[in-house]
């Protein structure tokens, strides 16, 4: 059976968006107009999510109510923690983000209401406990119980603590709160349609987020992040031994690529990430995985036209973080959660509901054949 594919599509599948935009030509990304470079430079990931939400940077009464909101939100209701307690230990991490949020759904005050300010209310309760919810379930997996998270702490710092319970090393949590700004939204990837899908047919928002996170359990976007990292944990430790295998991994096109588009020049994202692979480099004194990196990304250049991507600079970050290669993809899903949101409340408030058209190519006018005369384990010829 050939592929579903959409010909003449491309105007019933156009969206139109205020939260973000990628500019591939030129390798840049900008969240509400503003550049993703400035906003790491001199953002907070609290600032924006704040942001993406409302539209607009908050002033400083703001911005201390809404982190008061955060931090309100992040405890677990009791019944929640008892059932991520109880879900099989073969459930992967993100089985348990997609349960929860269905979980949170069932709960939440604001469930029957569609409202601007409900969705926000939802949205901000959302996003605060997916964090709790990450830490939990990783240290109930390592036989240990879930710490609470801390009221001064930002998201970076309580997510590190609770899945350690050490006080959070500085660099790590700047680190952290920049990779949780660069995956907080992306325009053109495959959950965010999918959000957009969900919403547009007036289902609830925790039942689009819902999609939106069995969306990225897919391969291609969960594997560009775990399949990458295991692509560099297999290379040796010579440069001149990991040529073969480093062009028969920069020949896996798809894993590389990720759930997002291509850029033709550097992604902006990955500028950003290689620096931080670099400064944890050297920091810890081995440049093996930067190193190896550095040699994928001359590979995918030359034998694939590909300019700088975002998803081995990525592992190597996490990998020196000390976080497990199946975190990667969960701890993408708590970022994303942010701009799934955005959708979600853009979509609702200029809603058409979106259906792409599909043209039919099977076989036509069949005569209906008695199963009598269809044969068994001696065929029949039907005349």
């Amino acid at each position: 059976m050939s592929a579903v594919s959409f010909p003449h599509a491309d105007d019933d599948l156009q969206a139109v968006t205020a939260i973000s935009c990628s500019e591939p030509d030129q390798g840049k990304l900008t969240y509400r107009g503003y550049n993703i470079l400035s906003l790491v430079e001199h953002s907070s990931y609290e600032e924006v999510v704040y942001l993406l939400l409302h539209g607009r940077l908050p002033d400083i009464d703001e911005l201390a109510a809404f982190l008061d909101d955060l931090t309100n939100s992040r405890e677990l209701p009791a019944e929640l923690l008892d059932m991520i307690r109880r879900i099989p230990p073969q459930a992967s991490f993100m089985d348990v983000l997609h349960t929860a949020v269905a979980f949170l759904g069932a709960v939440d005050p604001d469930t029957t209401k569609h409202s601007r300010g409900a969705l926000l209310r939802k949205a901000v309760r959302t996003i605060a406990k997916l964090p709790t919810i990450l830490a939990a379930r990783c240290r109930l997996m390592q036989y240990q119980e879930p710490i609470h998270p801390v009221s001064k702490f930002t998201c970076a710092q309580n997510l590190l603590y609770m899945l350690s319970g050490y006080g959070p090393d500085e660099d790590a949590v700047h680190i952290l709160d920049t990779i949780l700004i660069l995956y907080a939204e992306h325009e053109s990837d495959v959950s965010s349609f999918v959000v957009r899908v969900a919403a547009s047919s007036f289902a609830d928002y925790h039942s689009a987020i819902a999609a939106a996170i069995s969306s990225l359990q897919g391969r291609l976007d969960r594997g560009g992040h775990e399949q990458t990292t295991r692509m560099l944990q297999r290379i040796p430790g010579k440069a001149g031994a990991e040529t073969s295998e480093m062009n028969s991994f920069a020949g896996q096109r798809g894993v590389l690529e990720g759930g997002c588009g291509l850029y033709e020049h550097s992604d902006a994202r990955s500028r950003i990430m290689k620096s931080l692979s670099r400064l944890l480099a050297e920091k810890t004194g081995d440049t093996r995985w930067h190193d190896r990196c550095g040699e994928l990304e001359q590979i995918m250049l030359q034998e694939m036209g590909l300019d700088r991507n975002i998803n081995p600079y990525t592992a190597s970050v996490l990998h020196m973080l000390g976080f497990p290669t199946d975190l990667s993809t969960p701890l993408f899903t708590v970022a994303r959660t942010v701009g799934w949101s955005a959708h979600v409340i853009e979509q609702l408030e200029g809603n058409k509901k979106i259906v792409p058209p599909f043209i039919y190519q099977g076989p036509k006018d069949l005569t209906y054949v008695p199963l009598r005369l269809r044969g068994g384990c001696e065929k029949q010829t039907v005349t």
